[in-house]
């Protein structure tokens, strides 16, 4: 939404490096320099965010690295703009209002270099640009027809690394045996249905989003999504029902999840017109589960008439594509027939933007 924002101003977008928690990493370092590690974002997306051209008459400018910024645009010749000059004057304005503000800003603003700054926590608790409310309240709606047509969002695509993974797994990811159905396709992510299942300290997530009555999140939010959350009683109403509530959503039980897979295949199968014929045979599995809860999960799927269950542990990656597996599981997902999300979450995004 940034690099959205950047586009619509007819300013070049400021990317930066993709940095985790150290110990996400695959590999060992040395204490004192976990802080350098990091993942160019080049190595996640590919397309006009990562620096990626636009369409051959769109004389927008491409978006520079933080690394070029901090060459050509020194401190000294930034104007910075503190997210709590801004934001409070907005905070409970619609999406469009709150986009509109942020785009009058930066067209305006005869600065060559620009700088958004986070406010202090006690003025700014979520210093954004485009914020946790402004995603978790549904905002974000209005504006999704014009970013989906957006050249940001239409050149999107996957990174070379993240490519060559999908076809080193191109094996793993068929059924060995795939049964031949007369007019259906051969492509094995034609064929695919792909849930993303996180568990570990998710858990702890899942009763934040209970305390807080949290709705799906961002785009999940779209009201032509099939599944939608209705709201339980309250955490000050009834606190057990809302508990089970959220995390028969947000931290779901394998049995909930099997006739939750078997039921969307058979919406699935069941939408196809005009002589279309839809087959789905195999289930992927995007998750961090443990191995012992994993392999039940698996096995219960193949007991309930599934071919193929393959899960982010098959996957057969290099030390390279291991660095960006996460990116990885998105382009699977992306581009199975079916995907089952969880819609339950919010993300902390970069709070330093720059144009």
């Amino acid at each position: 939404m940034n690099s959205y924002l950047s586009y619509k101003a007819n300013r070049s977008y400021v990317f930066q490096d993709y940095v985790w928690r150290p110990n996400f990493y695959h590999w060992r370092f040395h204490p004192r320099r976990k802080w350098h590690l990091r993942t160019p974002l080049n190595a996640l997306i590919a397309g006009p965010t990562a620096g990626g051209p636009w369409d051959p008459s769109d004389p927008a400018p491409r978006a520079i690295s933080e690394r070029f910024f901090d060459t050509v645009c020194p401190p000294h010749e930034r104007r910075m703009i503190n997210t709590g000059d801004v934001k409070p004057a907005i905070r409970h304005a619609s999406g469009r209002v709150v986009f509109d503000t942020w785009l009058k800003i930066l067209r305006e603003a005869p600065e060559r270099c620009i700088e958004i700054q986070a406010a202090p926590k006690k003025v700014d608790s979520v210093p954004q640009v485009f914020d946790l409310w402004f995603w978790g309240d549904g905002k974000s709606i209005e504006l999704w027809e014009d970013f989906r047509d957006s050249p940001v969002s239409r050149l999107l695509a996957t990174s070379p690394v993240v490519k060559a993974a999908l076809i080193r797994n191109e094996l793993v990811l068929s059924p060995k045996t795939p049964r031949r159905i007369p007019g259906a396709s051969n492509d094995p992510f034609e064929r695919m249905l792909s849930v993303h299942i996180r568990r570990g300290d998710y858990k702890r997530a899942c009763m934040h989003f209970a305390r807080w009555n949290s709705t799906f999140y961002s785009w999940n939010l779209l009201p032509f999504l099939l599944d939608k959350f209705e709201h339980p009683p309250g955490w000050d109403v009834d606190r057990k029902e809302t508990v089970e509530e959220y995390m028969k959503h947000c931290y779901s039980t394998q049995e909930f999840l099997v006739q939750k897979i078997r039921s969307s295949r058979e919406d699935y199968v069941s939408a196809g017109t005009g002589g279309e014929v839809r087959h789905l045979d195999t289930v992927y599995v995007l998750t961090n589960a443990p191995t012992e809860w994993l392999e039940k999960l698996k096995s219960m799927l193949l007991e309930d008439g599934w071919s193929h269950v393959v899960t982010t542990r098959d996957l057969v990656l290099t030390q390279e594509e291991k660095d960006v597996d996460m990116a990885v599981d998105m382009d699977i997902g992306r581009k199975a027939a079916v995907f089952i999300g969880n819609g339950v979450g919010w993300f902390w995004f970069s709070v330093r933007c720059r144009y």
